[in-house]
């Protein structure tokens, strides 16, 4: 009987207490959970003044190109040994002769002639002053006196064409030397030694070696941003030309130049609705050193090269890291209760790192920087300072 009603008390034993459990269930007390705030990196914007810069892109070309022609026909005496492609040459340097012996000789026959209308000029104004003092004794004609007046009239007039006869002939001997009008670099040569050379005909083509040039485009937007006047004719002269940082690759290493924007062109590109702008650079001497912290060595006509402008001075702005903007003119503002909101600002200028906004926010106020995708309004933070 043990056996039996002990398993049978035992299962009856597990009913009623079930029975009782669920009878009698725990109460368990209500409560909301707990929210944990998303942890975002915030910087405390400020108001600055911000020295505004444009930036481009180029290719040096020379400030100064001639053609040197021949101002007289002749065959090509000698040559100047710098005159080869890549020579430097200062200005008044002869680059080369054409045979003078002609030209020689030519100015000896004007100088003959000179001289021979030099003693008649002067023979017949001494015979005209004596005719006139005759002529007031009543000792010669009038006809006398009016033919003396005419011959002397005309030795003068042949006196003042071999003079200029005598000029052209010693103008064109000094023409045979063929000088560099300015300082040079000799771009190419066009004749050779004994060759024959037309009047007018080429003989070399130079670049100006103490200037060159960079022609920059820029985006109509960006002119807004350079302290120059607008509309303006000629050049920026003094302080009115704005500073230009040049860089470029050169020897397998980077230099930089110092330049000037000087002017801009008066068109507008259709194409790329850009004006294009005029860098100018002055050579420096040669050298390899570095003299506050530009380089001295010349720069290459035909360089690529960056260029950056400086612009002018704005006050009253905001610069924030670029990546703050969302939805192109929102930033993500977070507030004294760490509630964070979408706030729509005044975009004054995109950068390719930083975004100066000019309204839109006040001077204190915290921006997030965090890259959260999923963004309610209101929702609550846990703002990290940092700082910039």
């Amino acid at each position: 009987m043990k056996r039996v009603l002990l398993p049978v008390a035992i299962l009856v034993g597990c009913f009623l207490v079930a029975a009782l459990l669920i009878r009698n269930p725990p109460q368990l007390e209500e409560s909301s959970p707990e929210i944990i705030p998303v942890a975002v990196r915030v910087i405390e914007v400020q108001q600055e003044s911000v020295q505004l810069t444009v930036e481009s892109q180029g290719k040096v070309q020379a400030a100064q190109t001639a053609n040197v022609s021949a101002a007289v026909a002749g065959p090509v005496a000698w040559i100047s040994p710098a005159m080869e492609a890549g020579g430097h040459v200062m200005e008044g340097e002869v680059l080369l002769r054409l045979e003078a012996s002609d030209f020689e000789t030519a100015l000896f026959r004007s100088e003959a002639a000179l001289q021979q209308a030099e003693a008649e000029a002067s023979h017949s104004l001494n015979e005209l002053s004596r005719l006139r003092e005759l002529a007031e004794q009543r000792l010669a004609s009038d006809s006398q006196l009016q033919d003396s007046i005419r011959t002397a009239a005309v030795n003068e007039a042949r006196l003042a064409d071999a003079q200029a006869s005598f000029g052209q002939a010693e103008l064109d001997l000094a023409r045979t030397e063929i000088k560099a009008p300015f300082n040079a670099i000799i771009e190419s040569r066009d004749v050779e030694l004994g060759q024959y050379v037309n009047r007018a005909q080429s003989v070399g083509v130079l670049f100006g070696a103490d200037v060159v040039e960079v022609r920059l485009p820029l985006a109509l937007r960006q002119v807004g941003f350079l302290d120059i006047p607008l509309g303006g004719r000629g050049e920026l002269l003094g302080d009115l030309a704005p500073e230009v940082k040049i860089t470029g690759f050169f020897g397998g290493e980077e230099h930089i130049w110092q330049g000037k924007l000087v002017r801009t062109e008066a068109t507008i590109d259709a194409n790329s609705n850009t004006v294009q702008t005029i860098i100018r650079v002055e050579q420096p001497d040669g050298s390899t050193t570095i003299r506050d912290g530009y380089e001295t060595i010349p720069l290459p006509v035909g360089l690529y090269v960056k260029a950056e402008i400086i612009g002018r001075e704005v006050d009253g702005l905001i610069s924030l890291p670029r990546s703050v903007i969302r939805n192109n003119n929102q930033v993500l503002v977070v507030d004294a209760e760490n509630k964070m909101y979408y706030r729509e600002i005044e975009i004054f200028r995109l950068e390719e790192q930083q975004v100066l906004i000019s309204g839109g926010i006040l001077p204190g106020e915290r921006i997030c920087t965090s890259p959260i995708q999923a963004v309610v309004d209101g929702m609550s933070v846990q703002p990290i300072v940092e700082y910039i």
